[in-house]
């Protein structure tokens, strides 16, 4: 099983979500930042820097909200959420086609990958605050 991170960076009532590359895996769905867990790398230090490659933003890793396990083709994830705040950096797409702040009243328009639904409902149904 493959361990993953997704960092939930909420600002203003939105959560900010990015949509995967067409020539990305799971090409054109959305999904809460984050990526593989390295060698020798913690979750947080796993987010902090995948934020920095993909976003270069500069981000302080807050509480653990849960984990998603989803079996899909290519392997199994432990996709592992956590808060986390923007502290610094720019904001340039290095890694993602787009990336908005979305509203729980707004989050069913986006067609997140399969992994990040959990958080998802748990937006919708307010058990993450945004």
């Amino acid at each position: 099983m493959t361990k993953v991170t997704a960092a939930l960076i909420t600002d203003a009532g939105k959560i900010f979500a990015a949509r995967r590359k067409p020539t990305a895996r799971l090409a054109g769905l959305w999904e809460f930042p984050g990526g593989k867990v390295e060698n020798g790398e913690t979750p947080e230090q796993c987010l902090k820097r995948e934020l920095w490659e993909e976003f270069e933003i500069d981000v302080v890793v807050g509480g653990y909200v849960g984990t998603s396990i989803y079996d899909y083709e290519f392997g199994t994830i432990e996709l592992m959420a956590f808060r986390a705040r923007i502290v610094g950096g720019d904001f340039k797409l290095n890694d993602h086609a787009d990336a908005a702040w979305v509203g729980a009243d707004d989050i069913d328009q986006y067609h997140f990958a399969p992994a990040d639904l959990p958080f998802v409902r748990m937006i919708r149904q307010g058990q993450i605050a945004l």
